[in-house]
């Protein structure tokens, strides 16, 4: 079977190879998928790069892609609640990625039935931006009532974010550029901003939760935002010590990300809020419940180009230097 791999990190050169593998056997708890899409995200760079190597080391050659949707083609003897035929997708374990390939052996725990109503190529744009959105949510413990900001909400990230939020009873600010504010505000979004002419560090003071996708220079004006009490969660910020713990790294690594993130706890915990980092894991059954939130609400993503399996280097260097309102997939067929 075709499949994509890298043979080694490259911090310059974006390189991947097309190769021809055996078609993966299945444990007890696993399920064998034919793949019929694959979507592209900035993280797939981030790893080809060796940027989150000392959160999740990767060996060599590796099959790249993190989520993907498809049909169950074998079931292991111990997994139940999936059978043959069944349309499905996932975000592929941390430590087991490969969406990149026409088959993949999948553990039943990541996997989720499709939402009615999407192709494969819209399903597979939904698992990591969807959990990556819950599993933020999860973390703040939100209440409904209170108010949050989301970053870049234009992307991805906030085409799931935005009505996740909505769903949980949340007051939801975000930014974006200027030709997604109609679209976005459709979302669900109480008010938008256009990040070229207004400053929402000024408007906004006092919100409970910021869910951060932009880190950099933007990540100090988030912390600002918080009240006392509030939390704020980053996807592009630093890790920190409590991640490292929850994430259940080594003792030296929890010393060294404790150590880098010292400077955001500190922002934070001098507003009398709370800094938190994620790193999206898998989770089956979180993705189920957002398989039902997409089917009650209609809920679509937004896919800006389709790519074939082939085409991953072009896939991957579209993400890397365009910027876009929608999903970038790898379409099998």
């Amino acid at each position: 079977m075709k499949a994509i791999q890298i043979f080694k990190y490259n911090k310059h050169n974006l390189r991947t190879e097309t190769v021809e593998l055996a078609k993966p056997s299945i444990q007890s708890n696993e399920v064998l998928v034919c793949v019929k899409a694959a979507g592209v995200n900035p993280l797939d760079n981030l790893i080809t790069r060796g940027e989150v190597k000392m959160v999740t080391p990767y060996h060599f050659p590796l099959t790249m892609g993190n989520e993907l949707a498809g049909v169950v083609e074998a079931v292991g003897e111990k997994v139940e609640g999936f059978t043959v035929g069944d349309n499905v997708y996932a975000r592929m374990p941390i430590e087991h990625i490969g969406a990149f390939a026409r088959w993949v052996a999948v553990p039943a725990d990541a996997l989720a039935r499709m939402p009615q109503g999407l192709t494969f190529t819209e399903a597979a744009a939904v698992p990591l931006t969807a959990l990556t959105a819950y599993q933020a949510l999860e973390l703040m413990h939100v209440e409904a009532g209170k108010e949050i900001f989301i970053s870049g909400g234009s992307g991805g990230l906030g085409a799931m974010a935005i009505p996740l939020a909505k769903a949980m009873g949340l007051i939801v600010y975000t930014s974006g550029n200027a030709a997604s504010r109609e679209r976005v505000l459709a979302l669900g979004a109480d008010k938008y901003f256009d990040y070229r002419k207004e400053n929402y560090a000024v408007e906004l003071k006092g919100v409970d939760y910021v869910l951060d996708s932009v880190g950099g220079r933007e990540l100090d004006k988030q912390i600002g935002l918080l009240r006392t009490g509030g939390h704020i969660v980053s996807l592009r910020g630093l890790p920190n010590g409590s991640f490292a713990r929850a994430f259940g790294l080594p003792k030296w690594k929890q010393w060294l990300f404790a150590l880098v993130g010292a400077g955001l706890d500190r922002k934070a915990k001098r507003r009398g809020a709370t800094y938190s980092f994620l790193f999206v894991q898998s989770n089956g059954a979180q993705l189920q419940r957002i398989t039902a939130l997409i089917e009650t609400t209609g809920l679509r993503p937004t896919i800006d180009k389709v790519f074939t399996l082939e085409q991953a280097n072009d896939a991957l260097q579209h993400i890397a230097t365009s910027s876009s309102s929608g999903k970038t997939v790898l379409a099998m067929e």
